[in-house]
């Protein structure tokens, strides 16, 4: 699943790579059959990103996100959306203490370490927002006081991709936010025989234990800073965002903002696999995660039923890279 670390690789960058594997062989014995979908997540977790995993129920997006959050030692906090939630029921509230006299703050679900928005897409766009700040600037502002989460920080939120009634669509600017969308998807036949075998007594997650701790995958995360990008790969990463701009089917393309989330994941990606260099393959993997979900489609093109991670592919094989003969 992930590459061992080839010789001459530094020191900080082995062991993080250590880390990442024993973290995704955790995970996978959750998450069956789906190691690239694993390494995604890690990537996310390692480059400091949150996840949107889009997908239809059963596939597995709450049992990740736990997983996830056991292997490493982490803090977990599951928010369920509803049309009713309220901002200071994710954010937390000050509460008047009357033997003190004085307000205490009560922090809310966000203040974990990894936090799994559930169906984000079916609270009001109030609630949704109160995620801003928290994914952004990993705190949260409540009655004009400043409170730092904990570190590491890592939302994933889901939502149903087929269920549209009573949701409302995540606006651009939150969908910015989000590093990569990804999709489990369902297993193969062999695959869903083991995920039953598994299953007929007890769930593998109540078994599952920490491999890792917070402090470790910090250091993963500034590891992963110290690995090279290559002037030619920074080329090929604007020249994808830059592309998706100029796109006849596109409203709106790929912030700068998702340039530099493509930058950092692909960096992180390299180092799970025990690399200190990016390749223009680990771009090429990332970007219909990273950029996708970040175009924007004219009413032409959807009517014509133009996906946007199609118009990404076609992208990858149109835009040379830099440099490549």
């Amino acid at each position: 699943m992930v590459a061992t670390a080839p010789a001459g690789v530094p020191a900080d960058i082995t062991d993080a790579a250590a880390v990442a594997q024993r973290i995704a062989h955790n995970v996978a014995t959750v998450i069956v059959g789906k190691d690239g979908v694993i390494e995604q997540a890690l990537s996310a977790l390692v480059a400091e990103g949150h996840i949107l995993v889009e997908d239809v129920p059963g596939v597995g997006k709450t049992m990740l996100a736990r997983s996830l959050a056991t292997s490493i030692g982490g803090t977990f906090s599951r928010i369920q959306f509803t049309p009713d939630l309220l901002p200071s029921d994710v954010t937390g509230v000050s509460v008047y203490n009357q033997s003190s006299g004085e307000f205490t703050f009560r922090s809310g679900p966000i203040a974990a370490q990894l936090v799994l928005a559930d169906e984000i897409n079916r609270a009001t766009p109030k609630t949704q927002s109160a995620l801003l700040e928290a994914m952004e600037e990993r705190q949260v502002t409540v009655d004009g006081v400043t409170h730092p989460l904990s570190l590491p920080f890592l939302v994933i939120a889901t939502q149903n991709s087929i269920e549209y009634e009573g949701t409302f669509p995540l606006p651009e600017a939150q969908l910015d936010r989000f590093l990569m969308r990804i999709n489990i998807g369902y297993p193969r036949f062999d695959e869903e025989l083991t995920i039953i075998a598994q299953q007929e007594h007890t769930h593998p997650i109540a078994d599952l234990g920490a491999v890792a701790t917070p402090a470790q995958v910090l250091d993963m995360q500034r590891a992963a800073q110290s690995v090279y990008v290559d002037g030619l790969v920074r080329e090929y990463v604007v020249a994808l965002s830059e592309a998706t701009r100029q796109h006849h089917d596109a409203a709106l393309g790929a912030s700068p903002r998702a340039s530099l989330g493509l930058f950092r994941a692909s960096r992180a990606l390299a180092l799970v696999r025990g690399r200190d260099y990016v390749l223009p393959d680990d771009v090429k993997e990332l970007a219909p995660a990273v950029l996708s979900h970040r175009i924007v489609l004219t009413p032409a093109a959807r009517m014509r039923g133009v996906r946007s991670e199609q118009m990404v592919h076609d992208l990858l094989d149109s835009v040379p890279v830099p440099g490549a003969a």
